[in-house]
């Protein structure tokens, strides 16, 4: 097992900690992570309790077809992109009647990078009961693989920190 199968492993379960805790319940939108995190959620041990479902929407047209992505935000921003990864989380956690939402767009490579967007771009947005929507862009380094997982790792950390935000707010 590689250290960040394990990093995610950890954060799934701190994760499902919390949302039990909270009664809160969560849904994913994935893209260059092609169901990864939907997959370290689901791995926990009574995760049925709080995951309720998980969307890959690889192609433009699933993100807009299974998400609401206006095809307009594709058009004029590309997949990759604040105003599409914010649009896949509100349309995920409409769907999925959940509380949070989790959603991720990216370019894992090897190809498709630009010099906007090169390879290791990811966008992840939260929508999230009591903070609205939030996203945040990362530049990941290494190969597909390594970057998919970090994107992965990114996703649980920013729920968690999230999520316990709302905790200490009381």
């Amino acid at each position: 097992m590689r250290a960040s199968t394990d990093i995610a492993s950890a954060l799934s379960t701190d994760l499902g900690r919390l949302l039990v805790s909270t009664g809160f319940s969560i849904t994913t939108a994935e893209s260059c992570t092609g169901g990864l995190i939907a997959a370290a959620l689901t791995d926990v041990a009574g995760s049925s309790a709080w995951f309720n479902q998980g969307i890959v929407s690889y192609a433009n047209s699933a993100k807009s077809n299974l998400l609401g992505v206006d095809e307009s935000l594709l058009d004029q921003h590309g997949a990759v992109s604040e105003a599409v990864v914010c649009a896949m989380a509100v349309g995920a956690k409409r769907s999925a009647n959940a509380n949070i939402a989790i959603a991720v767009s990216g370019i894992a490579g090897p190809g498709g990078g630009t010099v906007d967007k090169p390879v290791g771009t990811v966008w992840i947005a939260w929508d999230i009961d009591k903070l609205g929507v939030q996203s945040a862009q990362y530049l990941l380094n290494g190969n597909r693989a390594s970057i998919r997982e970090a994107a992965l790792c990114e996703s649980l950390s920013g729920t968690i920190s999230r999520l316990k935000s709302i905790i200490d707010e009381g």
